[in-house]
């Protein structure tokens, strides 16, 4: 008797994601555009192939590729507060253009923000939010928790908690997570996987202490892998081994 189950496809692991995105990650390295469009583009082909799945994604963008509130404050004479809106604001324009380019490649989405701005986006109302995935539509979370001295990572942590994800999948330039910094350390060692505990023993900083705080306290797992390997977030969303998770 033949096995009917051999000729099914292959099901997603994980059904709902937060995807937490770089700013920096879409800026050109070579001529300095803060959103470059071949890059963008390629981005939102790979979330596609994701919500051809039917995974419901939420997706949380930094705002470092045009403007970081720490840095403003360091280097440029802004007021910690003022430059902490200033990169909410950035996160926001980042947004719309990912918005625009997965629309623009047949995929719904919806931008909600957690600073009012009626004429932009809807305003971040958690029901709707989770409606808006159970009907096939990717939601970008923008603006970041609306507050000043919040990290776009904790934004991801807040908002997989609240939306009952089930894993943060942050992308970064590197392939997981190493015992130092691989791009310094040729003898760097790479993680499999660990535990939160773990993690925090070797004092690793996969996200700051108030993201990685959030994700511990509310049993929501974190994978790390290099978003510019092809097919990079399909892999992850499929279980096959990419990347560092970081688990209970």
């Amino acid at each position: 008797m033949v096995d009917q189950q051999a000729d099914e496809p292959a099901q997603p692991k994980f059904k709902r994601i937060v995807l937490k995105l770089s700013g920096e990650a879409l800026r050109n390295t070579e001529n300095g555009d803060p959103i470059d469009g071949d890059i963008l583009q390629t981005v939102c082909a790979e979330v596609k192939k994701v919500h051809k799945l039917g995974v419901q994604i939420g997706l949380v963008v930094g705002g470092g590729n045009i403007f970081r509130g720490q840095l403003g404050a360091e280097h440029r004479n802004v007021d910690r507060t003022t430059g902490d809106t200033m990169g909410m604001l950035a996160t926001t324009i980042n947004g719309l253009a990912l918005m625009d380019c997965l629309e623009k490649n047949g995929v719904p989405v919806r931008v909600q923000t957690a600073i009012p701005m009626d004429k932009v986006a809807e305003p971040f109302i958690l029901r709707r939010a989770v409606r808006h995935m159970e009907k096939g539509r990717v939601v970008i979370f923008v603006a970041g928790t609306g507050n000043p001295y919040f990290s776009t990572d904790t934004t991801a942590a807040l908002r997989a908690s609240e939306i009952h994800a089930d894993v943060i999948m942050k992308a970064t330039k590197v392939d997981g997570v190493y015992d130092k910094d691989p791009m310094k350390y040729d003898d760097a060692v790479k993680y499999e996987e660990l535990s939160f505990g773990e993690a925090l023993g070797k004092r690793l900083k996969i996200m700051d202490a108030t993201a990685f705080s959030l994700c511990m306290d509310n049993h929501v797992n974190i994978l790390v892998f290099n978003m510019h390997e092809p097919d990079s977030i399909l892999n992850a969303v499929m279980g096959n081994k990419v990347g560092t998770l970081v688990h209970e």
